[in-house]
């Protein structure tokens, strides 16, 4: 892995000690040493207006560059109501904007998420898929990651150890998947 390679998180939960905030913060931490990291930050963005495509408000610009510079994103969601949250797709429909300009055309992209249900977030990360489809961002196909938030997952900030392994070759399989796109 390049010394030059940065991922970009994009954490779709706003809530300050988010399951899925926790589980990219120790994802992170399974990354060679040589990847950085760039937390894309979605909370203060305005809502999607078109009629702001030719004047951006500066935190909009500042998503677009970061998702830009990065040589892939990793969005992490929880499920809401069967799909991502509101906020996610906010952010993904401004940087889709304006039409023809979308920093996530031909941007790899990798998926998953916890919940507290058997099938973790399958359907929100099914939706999320389709959306970066529709935004030519070639996704990660697998492995799959639906992971129920259980106790022993996260540990002092660390993939527990039953399921590091499995979650190792996610970020293995994420970043040769990065490789590949480049």
């Amino acid at each position: 892995m390049s010394t030059s390679t940065t991922i970009a998180i994009v954490v779709g939960s706003l809530r300050k000690e988010s399951w899925n905030r926790q589980f990219a913060q120790a994802l992170a931490k399974l990354l060679p040493p040589e990847v950085a990291t760039t937390w894309v930050r979605i909370d203060d963005l305005p809502l999607y207006n078109q009629d702001d495509d030719a004047q951006p408000a500066p935190q909009v610009t500042r998503l677009r560059q970061e998702i830009k510079a990065a040589s892939g994103v990793l969005l992490v969601t929880p499920e809401y109501n069967r799909s991502i949250p509101g906020p996610l797709k906010n952010a993904i429909d401004h940087a889709s904007r304006p039409w023809g300009q979308s920093v996530w055309n031909g941007k790899p992209a990798a998926v998953c998420g916890v919940a507290g249900g058997p099938i973790g977030t399958a359907l929100a990360q099914q939706h999320l898929r389709n959306v970066l489809s529709a935004q030519s961002a070639p996704t990660l196909p697998t492995p799959e990651m639906f992971i129920q938030w259980k106790e022993g997952l996260v540990v002092d900030g660390e993939i527990g150890p039953a399921s590091r392994e499995f979650m190792q070759k996610f970020v293995d399989a994420m970043l040769t998947w990065f490789q590949r796109q480049a």
